[in-house]
């Protein structure tokens, strides 16, 4: 209840107030409305406002379809630095199951960050239909099976970082398909 609370203080105070002591406070921002409506049941508020806000034009966006957009570029961003990471790490890797593991993830990302690029094309196009599956698919599966891939064998912290922006890119695409 608690944390309730105070996420609430904190998403009242992006409002601004105007005029005198008659005035009411202008409406939450697209991204509070956004962040509140996904959460707590699926992406939690703060969760949604800081995976999303790693772009600071989050904050300003006028619409959810914008949102939406920032989401799924964001996505492409990470999944081609956690690719990065993970061709980084197989160049240093000496031991020959790291090497299997991080050539495996490799693979993996080498084939979902084109799907990315398309979804993100597609939803700067408005267009919507297959996006949260491409999402999913990309997030969920590729770091999942780097993770059950990997064992005792450490992944890039990008890997993570990844399976949390597609999942958050998954839900803010879904909401704004149903709701924008």
């Amino acid at each position: 209840m608690l944390v309730g609370a105070l996420l609430l203080l904190v998403l009242s105070s992006a409002t601004e107030i105007h005029g005198g002591p008659s005035s009411r406070a202008a409406p939450c921002s697209t991204l509070a409305q956004l962040c509140t409506s996904l959460g707590p049941w699926y992406v939690a508020p703060n969760v949604c406002v800081s995976t999303l806000c790693v772009d600071p034009s989050c904050r300003s966006a006028p619409d959810l379809p914008e949102l939406a957009v920032i989401a799924t570029r964001l996505t492409v961003y990470n999944a081609t630095v956690a690719k990065a990471s993970i061709e980084h790490a197989l160049a240093h890797a000496k031991d020959g199951k790291a090497r299997k593991v991080m050539q495996s993830c490799l693979q993996l990302y080498t084939g979902a960050v084109p799907k990315l690029q398309w979804a993100a094309r597609s939803v700067a196009a408005g267009r919507y239909s297959g996006v949260p599956e491409v999402l999913e698919d990309a997030s969920k599966h590729v770091s999942s099976e780097c993770t059950d891939l990997a064992g005792k064998v450490a992944l890039p912290k990008e890997n993570g970082e990844f399976f949390m922006m597609g999942y958050v890119a998954k839900a803010v695409v879904e909401w704004v398909q149903l709701f924008g």
